[in-house]
């Protein structure tokens, strides 16, 4: 398969390939089960099954399941729905806590080295014998104990005779080290918790930084690609496969994460808006994860030509979200049936239309798409069309419906506005219009031109359906500085408070048997998907997922 994967990762597999120094590739997508994918794993997901797809390797597919206290099942049921919804298929399917009887082993192995040891200051206190990137850190008083009192205290810590926090067991590094990373890190922990895989078997768990390089090795990973945080890691990452003595020895690459306009990345943040009712669960359209992307109608062409075009590199950028939305544009034009739908209905009464009488036009279902056919519509004497397009006093360049003047309904005919109804508080609640049957379209009549052309809905037919409109959920005016922190305001202090609209409005009569997921674009309002969440046998969901038009530029 074809992929724009030419960036500076490809070139060093390459590289390696050719010289020899790798036979063959093995890349993994290593996801934390402690939350919900988002659009910034999907790069990763796209670049590493890009890569092994183009060098004939494979790729895994690997839960970091380290930290029992915030990870669960059904985290690793979505992120594996996810990844197939995407398009891939992982060769294999591995858990870190698989590992831990060999983790716990190669702590033993540096214990046995003189290359890790057990230390009982607290966390706060470990912190501060860190030092500062400008000041070195300071030797822990438990640093040089015995081999045998720390392999003692290692199997006690196993056995559960201390509390959470009471004992850690940290590598023996150099607590000089110019890189805070290399200065003795914490590699085991005591949680005295139930983890998801493992139950209650275990009550020291390893730190990330300790397990990830294990696990590298151990699935024979010749390429570990990683965001650029981990960069300053690396050296411990190497560390502990020299020093727990690996067999295989995979290359630790970085590269820019996916940062967007109007988004937040953070797992954490992602979290908390869902705990505090921000949002409608993880799938919430307007959230930035896979799930609430696909509800949203985002379709998975679309994302993974996004995350191809984005291509890789080692420089900090923030994308503008509306490229996103250009890619799913530029998927769904040619496979969205075109369809009317009123979000904001106001009634028309053709007056001179005769009563009782139903008329089906013919109407293209993608005039881009010609081979998708066409689709039949019922006009009578009664529409809806939207409040927006009938002004009583309309500003000059008004060319929709107003009283006097004369517009086309697409498909249909030439409507004149006649008279308008109110009622008791002046609101405008009908319009009655006349119709010119010489008109029609398809004719070919070009006895005179219109300059407003109007999408509308037979009323009798219609069906009921609700329409929710999103705009982003986080506004950008204001960044997380250091000014914003010092007035105590946080991310959620830029949840936009208009991110969703819900509308009651009508589509035409042929919709009535949409599935969820369908995809449709409604004439002069954008891309819409049906919503599998609230969509039921009486009521259709409609969400949108772009507009017809952006400002956006590739």
């Amino acid at each position: 398969m074809e992929h724009n994967s030419s960036n500076f990762i490809r070139n060093i597999i390459k590289e390696d390939l050719e010289t020899g120094k790798r036979d063959h590739v093995i890349t993994r997508f290593p996801p934390e089960p402690n939350g919900y994918l988002h659009i910034g794993h999907a790069k990763s997901i796209v670049l590493n099954f890009d890569l092994a797809d183009e060098f004939n390797g494979k790729t895994n597919l690997r839960f970091d399941d380290t930290n029992p206290l915030k990870e669960d099942t059904e985290f690793v049921e979505a992120i594996k729905e996810d990844v197939k919804w995407l398009g891939y298929e992982w060769e294999g399917l591995f858990f870190a806590s698989n590992y831990f009887e060999e983790m716990y082993k190669k702590a033993i192995l540096l214990i046995k080295k003189g290359k890790a040891y057990v230390d009982n200051l607290s966390a706060d206190e470990i912190r501060e014998y860190r030092g500062t990137l400008t000041e070195p850190g300071k030797e822990s008083p438990y640093r040089n104990r015995s081999v045998e009192e720390n392999l003692d205290l290692f199997e006690r810590m196993r056995k559960g005779e201390f509390g959470n926090g009471e004992k850690v067991l940290r590598a023996k590094i150099d607590m000089s080290s110019p890189n805070i990373n290399l200065r003795d890190p914490v590699i085991y922990r005591i949680a005295h918790a139930i983890h998801h895989n493992t139950g209650d078997k275990w009550c020291i768990y390893p730190m990330y930084s300790f397990a990830h390089p294990i696990e590298d090795a151990l699935e024979g990973v010749t390429h570990s690609i990683c965001t650029l945080e981990f960069e300053d890691q690396r050296p411990l990452y190497n560390w502990v496969v020299e020093e727990c003595e690996m067999e295989t020895k995979p290359q630790q690459i970085e590269f820019n994460r996916l940062n967007l306009t109007n988004t937040v990345m953070s797992k954490r943040k992602l979290k908390q808006l869902v705990d505090e009712g921000y949002v409608d669960g993880w799938d919430d359209p307007r959230m930035p994860t896979i799930s609430g992307l696909r509800r949203k109608g985002y379709t998975p062409e679309a994302i993974r030509a996004f995350c191809r075009e984005l291509g890789v590199s080692k420089v900090y950028s923030t994308v503008d979200s509306q490229m996103l939305d250009h890619f799913v544009r530029e998927d769904l034009k040619m496979k969205a049936p075109r369809t009317m739908g009123i979000i904001r209905p106001l009634k028309v009464v053709i007056t001179n239309y005769p009563e009782g009488q139903i008329e089906m036009l013919e109407a293209e279902i993608n005039p881009e798409n010609p081979e998708m056919g066409t689709r039949q519509i019922p006009f009578s004497r009664e529409i809806y069309i939207e409040q927006e397009d009938f002004m009583e006093n309309p500003p000059k360049k008004y060319f929709r419906l107003f009283p006097g003047n004369e517009v086309r309904l697409k498909h249909a005919y030439f409507i004149k506005c006649e008279e308008v109804i109110k009622d008791e508080n002046g609101n405008v609640v009908e319009v009655h219009c006349t119709y010119d049957p010489e008109t029609k379209s398809g004719t070919g009549f070009t006895g005179r031109k219109v300059k407003g052309t109007l999408h509308w809905v037979e009323a009798t037919q219609a069906i009921p359906a609700e329409f929710r409109l999103y705009e982003p959920l986080i506004l950008d005016e204001e960044a997380e500085s250091d000014e914003a922190a010092e007035k105590g305001k946080t991310f959620l202090d830029r949840v936009n408070p208009n991110s969703l609209e819900v509308l009651n409005g009508y589509i035409e009569p042929n919709m009535k048997e949409v599935k969820a997921h369908d995809k449709f674009q409604f004439f002069r309002h954008g891309y819409f998907n049906v919503d599998p969440k609230h969509t039921t046998e009486n009521q259709i969901v409609f969400n949108l997922i772009v507009s017809l038009k952006s400002s956006f530029k590739m």
